[in-house]
């Protein structure tokens, strides 16, 4: 019997760890992408006068088919007025939310011309307008990024009338 060079030892020894190493790396960091999500987003339909409807709309109708990449879905109720993007969803909801007093201390934010009232809500937070005539809520998350309604900035300037200026800190 013939003895086994060094390097063929270390050959048939290093390549199955690599293989162990390799599969073990690809199960922990999630293995292959799953597919996104398409299904219908629960959402609820409030009623709406004629105007809020109209407004409503003109918004959903402006939106973008996708938000920082993410893909527009279906909704499974009032889709003139409701719209969801992603897994888990980001939904956006229009005229739904009756008018809300704010917290004097609350921290207000204007993201490209909208005035947004962020609110924490365990694994979301809550993002409801202050300054237009149809409020607007959004719901972003916790794994979703809030900086992503910039990008729903444009339709909703372009769709919502701007409410009266002394009511917002922005």
């Amino acid at each position: 019997m013939t003895a086994m060079s060094p390097a063929r030892l270390a050959t048939i020894t290093a390549v199955p760890v690599a293989l162990v190493v390799g599969v073990l790396a690809f199960w922990l960091l999630g293995g292959f992408p799953k597919a996104a999500a398409t299904g219908q987003v629960r959402t609820d339909a409030a009623p709406m006068d004629e105007a809020t409807a109209a407004t409503c709309r003109a918004l959903v109708a402006r939106l973008p088919e996708t938000l920082g990449g993410l893909h527009r879905r279906p909704v499974s109720a009032g889709p003139e007025q409701n719209a969801a993007f992603g897994d888990p969803a980001i939904v956006l909801s229009c005229g739904t939310v009756g008018k809300r007093a704010i917290p004097q201390d609350a921290q207000l934010m204007g993201l490209s011309d909208v005035c947004w009232y962020p609110e924490e809500r365990g694994e979301e937070t809550v993002w409801t307008t202050v300054d237009r005539q149809v409020p607007l809520r959004v719901v972003v998350p916790a794994k979703a990024d809030g900086a992503w309604l910039v990008n729903l900035s444009a339709p909703i300037v372009a769709t919502v009338p701007f409410a009266d200026p002394g009511t917002t800190h922005c």
